[in-house]
């Protein structure tokens, strides 16, 4: 049940930007000679996000947040951490750009973490903790994640890749999710299971990360039984969310905790999964992989999804990161949390995204590619025939318009 009033901390608000081009994941395992049936029976994906050569992870993130925050709001805020592994510089942090064009003031302190997908969970517990401290009068703190993938055309692990941002306002009004600080586990080990060691690469070994994300989640969540006490698995939480690089996964997690509970045959274990995590697949099976986001981005699922979840539900929420970090929290629905989500019109903006073929997605990601480490270059906006037009323009969302010798500029539609 929530804690003391003196004591809340938690998710204040919520939104989440999906970009504004899909690409159909069916027909892009019929392309690659891949049966269509795996990447929707097993892997439990549709399409993916893709951005147009005007989006980054600076725009992603801006866009995320901007259209959840009032101007008493950004007055507020006086912490701004930005998660991600794509950063578009080795120095400069996104936080720094979104603090400029949210207009959250300049006594703000903001930087950039980065640990794989585990970034965002992270930026969150910071947040907790810098409202519990209790030393910044009432101020809020801003969390956004925001990634996307690397080009992989032709790789096995092409399908799961993705993009997308989410913008969490952190505050001791926690009206979507109140957080649960006494009740987190954490499990650590340095191992190469996926990174990123240039700017252009994503590599790793998929075998490797599923073990290393496994073993995590067994090892957060038994630092999390020492904290909280002995639990009934079924009865104590309401829902679970797993960190989604594909929702397949989220299975496999699922039963990995439900052994611990109790023995299940394999189809009463799927039962139990249907129930209490396959809702919150909503929303990333649509996306693809949002790594730093991907757990929020299930927890709007989740929210959105199940109609039998009701405010002072508990929910488990585990996070994983290569390289490697996991952690075991849980947290409690907060009152608002429907109509909050429902607000951020998620569903909404997937729907209004334009469909690319498999030829013109791996043009995109082509020309991408080519212009990660290039200092100067125009963005030409007449790319996918009316995508600017009838998603942006007059709409008020951040776009890339050119680097000039490495300095990026922006402007708004």
């Amino acid at each position: 049940m929530p804690r003391d009033s003196e004591r809340r901390v938690g998710i204040e608000k919520i939104c989440a930007y999906p970009g504004t081009l899909s690409l159909d994941l069916e027909d892009l395992a019929r392309a690659r000679d891949h049966d269509p049936a795996d990447i929707r029976d097993n892997l439990l994906l549709r399409s993916r996000s893709l951005n147009p050569l005007w989006e980054d992870p600076v725009t992603m993130a801006v866009n995320a947040a901007d259209p959840m925050l009032t101007d008493e709001d950004r007055a507020s805020i006086e912490l701004l951490v930005v998660a991600t592994e794509s950063s578009v510089d080795q120095g400069k942090p996104i936080s720094t750009y979104a603090q400029r064009q949210l207009g959250i003031p300049h006594n703000c302190r903001n930087f950039e973490v980065k640990h794989a997908c585990y970034s965002g969970t992270s930026a969150l517990m910071v947040a907790m903790h810098w409202v519990l401290s209790g030393l910044n009068d009432g101020k809020k703190a801003l969390v956004i994640t925001t990634d996307q993938s690397r080009m992989h055309l032709h790789k096995p692990y092409e399908f799961t890749m993705g993009a997308g941002a989410v913008a969490m306002l952190v505050s001791a009004n926690p009206r979507v999710l109140e957080l649960e600080p006494e009740h987190n586990g954490f499990w650590t080990t340095e191992v190469s299971d996926t990174f990123r060691p240039t700017s252009r690469v994503e590599t790793g070994n998929g075998e490797t990360s599923l073990y290393c994300y496994l073993d995590a989640l067994e090892g957060a969540y038994a630092h999390f039984l020492s904290k909280a006490g002995p639990v009934d698995f079924d009865g104590y939480f309401k829902k679970n969310l797993y960190h989604v690089p594909f929702g397949g996964i989220t299975f496999q997690a699922h039963r990995t905790l439900l052994r611990q509970w109790k023995p299940l045959k394999k189809s009463e274990a799927l039962e139990h999964f249907r129930r209490k995590t396959l809702p919150s697949l909503r929303y990333n099976m649509q996306m693809g992989a949002t790594y730093s986001g991907s757990t929020f981005v299930a927890l709007m699922g989740l929210v959105d999804a199940c109609d039998d979840l009701a405010p002072g539900d508990r929910i488990g929420v585990f996070s994983y990161g290569s390289g490697s970090c996991g952690e075991f929290y849980s947290a409690v629905i907060g009152p608002d949390a429907r109509e909050v989500v429902a607000a951020a019109g998620l569903s909404r903006l997937l729907e209004q995204r334009q469909p690319l073929n498999v030829d013109q997605y791996e043009a995109l990601e082509q020309q991408r590619f080519e212009l990660i480490d290039r200092g100067t270059y125009d963005v030409s906006l007449q790319a996918h025939g009316d995508l600017f037009a009838r998603c942006y323009a007059g709409q008020h969302r951040l776009i890339l318009r050119a680097n000039k010798d490495h300095f990026r500029q922006y402007d708004w539609s």
